[in-house]
């Protein structure tokens, strides 16, 4: 498949819609975990993720650039970066392995060693998955959801056998999650059985190399970012982190509306169309505006669904649904100036060139969040919030938000420089009307107290939007039923 025949708002709906499956699918695995263990062993559960997460940080690197090359159909991009990334994946499970053998027994975990070593190939998994998911991306971005229906419901109908029927909660946990990457890596494998008979460019590899700095540069970046988070937990209290953790769950989610713009990337990097960007743009509004005005509508709901402690939190996820919207916008124009820029068009990164780029400033914004939200985190913590969980939490989400939205505005500035986006304020215009109708018959609602009635509320909230919209906008009419006619045609397929 060539670049340009990449369905940008049909791939964006089909990830989009895995997305939100794999909310529920990874609830459903997180409970049969959570039921089935003790309070030690889901700590241990967790500590196993939380280790890996130190070993995966750079299985993003080289295909980050990969990628790139693929895209515009450098030949043998794909195999080269995926053999690159799996041998990087060995000397990083090696690292871990010896790790988790020197430090386990002075942990006192030392009788779940055999689990955590168990977890190893979730390493040379994630590295390789990672790889296969960015040359989806370039070549057939819908797989992308299709891989990860296929893992979700596969590590769910594994872990009911395993944790529920051979009652093995923390070895089935990780025994399916391996089972079901698998799965879709053969999944992922098959869609390039073509692209892997081809070369393997070595040469590749030192230009990818070269521009690794640059991703190495923003991880770094984004780990000190994350420092908040600490400074919340250690002058805020664990309450004030499990408060912001809450809201920040629930607000998260927002955030998926980006991926409907998520074959943008590629797409731009091929071949730049502005009528694609400005279609896209529609489209996660379209979609970006009702999530927020629900979450702020239905806020109280929304946390009671975890706990009923953490209703409290409502003014945190008030200000965090906020965030989750400017950092859609973020992602949205992150996708447009990654895909415009050209420094490494030729297949050649030159370093000087690469620092000089809009790349560069595009992973340079992270510090600038951090230089704002860290210091003054500390200062307001550690002066007016002590032992006041609540305020603390709230400071932090709008101390956050607060970077955050100095972060949009440079990378507003920095794309605008690059393409001049025509903002289809009309209809905005009508989405934040649809939306704000749907908020106030939610608010007025009677606040239910259950899940399922929560869910209930939140679908009736979707039909009344989507009803709404579908009178007064063009877009969606047609949306509506470009959808209807794809489901059509799928069904055809199949029953033929």
């Amino acid at each position: 498949m060539s670049n340009n025949e990449i369905r940008v708002q049909y791939s964006g709906f089909i990830i989009f819609a895995a997305k939100f499956l794999s909310i529920f699918t990874g609830l459903t695995f997180q409970l049969m975990i959570a039921r089935s263990v003790t309070l030690e062993e889901y700590g241990i559960w967790f500590n196993i993720n939380d280790v890996l997460l130190y070993f995966v940080l750079f299985s993003s690197v080289l295909p980050f650039w990969a990628m790139r090359f693929a895209a515009r159909g450098a030949r043998g991009a794909i195999k080269t970066g995926i053999l690159a990334n799996v041998l990087l994946s060995l000397v990083s499970a090696v690292f871990y392995s010896v790790t988790v053998k020197l430090t386990a027994p002075m942990l006192g975990v030392g009788k779940y060693i055999s689990i955590y070593m168990l977890a190893t190939f979730l390493i040379i998994q994630y590295y390789l998955v990672t790889a296969l998911e960015e040359f989806s991306r370039a070549r057939k971005p819908q797989a992308l959801g299709y891989g990860l229906l296929i893992s979700e419901l596969t590590r769910v109908i594994f872990g009911y056998i395993t944790i529920i029927g051979y009652g093995e909660p923390l070895r089935g946990a990780v025994a399916s999650t391996i089972l079901a990457v698998a799965v879709q890596v053969v999944y992922y494998i098959s869609i390039f059985k073509d692209e892997l008979r081809e070369r393997v460019e070595w040469g590749y590899i030192k230009e990818w190399i070269k521009g690794s700095v640059l991703n190495i540069y923003s991880i770094v970046g984004s780990q000190i970012a994350n420092f908040v988070f600490i400074i919340l937990f250690t002058y805020g209290g664990e309450k004030a982190r499990g408060y912001y953790g809450a809201a920040a769950q629930i607000s998260t989610v927002i955030t998926y509306s980006s991926f409907l713009a998520f074959a943008l990337y590629p797409k731009l990097l091929s071949k730049r169309n502005d009528q694609d960007i400005i279609q896209s743009l529609k489209t996660v509004l379209m979609f970006a505006l009702p999530m927020t005005f629900g979450a702020l509508s239905m806020a109280d709901s929304y946390l009671a669904m975890l706990r009923s402690e953490y209703r409290i939190a409502q003014p945190v996820l008030t200000v965090l649904a906020f965030d989750a919207f400017i950092a859609t916008m973020c992602n949205f124009l992150s996708f447009i100036l990654y895909g415009l820029e050209r420094v490494d068009e030729k297949a050649d990164i030159p370093f000087l060139k690469l620092i000089r780029s809009r790349i560069f400033m595009g992973f340079s914004l992270v510090y600038l969040q951090a230089a704002i939200s860290l210091p003054l985190t500390f200062y307001i913590l550690t002066t007016y919030c002590q032992a006041q969980p609540l305020q603390a939490a709230l400071l932090v989400a709008i101390i956050n938000s607060s970077a955050r939205f100095a972060t949009f505005i440079i990378l507003y500035l920095i794309v605008k420089r690059m393409i001049s986006i025509k903002i289809p304020w009309e209809n905005v215009i009508k989405y934040a009307l649809a939306s704000a109708v749907m908020a106030s018959v939610l608010y007025i609602m009677p606040k239910p107290e259950r899940i399922h009635q929560t869910l209930g509320l939140t679908a009736l909230g979707g039909v009344m939007y989507v009803g709404i919209t579908y009178m007064i906008d063009n877009e969606c009419r047609k949306l509506i039923w470009n959808a209807w006619h794809e489901i059509k045609v799928k069904l055809g397929i199949i029953v033929s």
